[in-house]
């Protein structure tokens, strides 16, 4: 059994995709579980996820994700699986206190969410990116979202080709301090 700290350690945002190996529709399930499981403000739940398999919406959302201009996310298009991650309208309690706190609580709840989808992805044996670059109208209209809500996010799932990399983080005493910001 791994430990929690070795899957974070493991889990990497992956580029390069087995595009001839689809995912497993029993590992998508886990993992859409594992994240409906995850917490958010007042239980508000401020989510919607697309699952995105079938090859010829795959491509079109993978042209939607990509940037020629700046040359990005074309790796998208190898990956057999996107989870487009839709905001939803938070219930009235975490709502109420975004308004009173000045936090867009709906946006942590997402960010908590996706961190539970790669992780879980991870532990099924899948690499995963998130995306957050998009043409959001053209996501919108492929997937038939209504137009008053928000595209946060794009999560590719696949067989990873990519080998391990070593991470690359601050120091642990450049972004902890105790009992007061220093």
């Amino acid at each position: 059994m791994t430990t929690f700290f070795d899957l974070v350690a493991r889990r990497q945002s992956d580029r390069a995709f087995d595009p001839d190996r689809p995912v497993e529709k029993e590992k998508i399930q886990q993992i859409l579980e594992t994240v409906r499981l995850a917490p958010s403000a007042c239980n508000s739940q401020p989510w919607h996820f697309i699952v995105v398999d079938d090859p010829e919406t795959k491509n079109k959302l993978a042209d939607a994700v990509a940037s020629k201009i700046l040359g990005i996310n074309h790796f998208s298009k190898q990956a057999p699986v996107h989870i487009v991650v839709v905001e939803e309208k938070p219930n009235l309690s975490a709502g109420f206190g975004a308004w009173l706190k000045d936090k867009n609580f709906a946006h942590i709840d997402v960010g908590i969410a996706a961190a539970h989808l790669v992780l879980a992805a991870e532990d099924e044996g899948l690499g995963s990116c998130i995306m957050g670059w998009f043409d959001e109208d053209k996501v919108r209209k492929l997937l038939g979202i209504p137009s008053g809500k928000r595209v946060l996010l794009d999560v590719v799932l696949g067989y990873s080709t990519q080998p391990d990399r070593k991470k690359v983080r601050k120091e642990l005493d450049k972004i902890v301090s105790w009992n007061r910001y220093e």
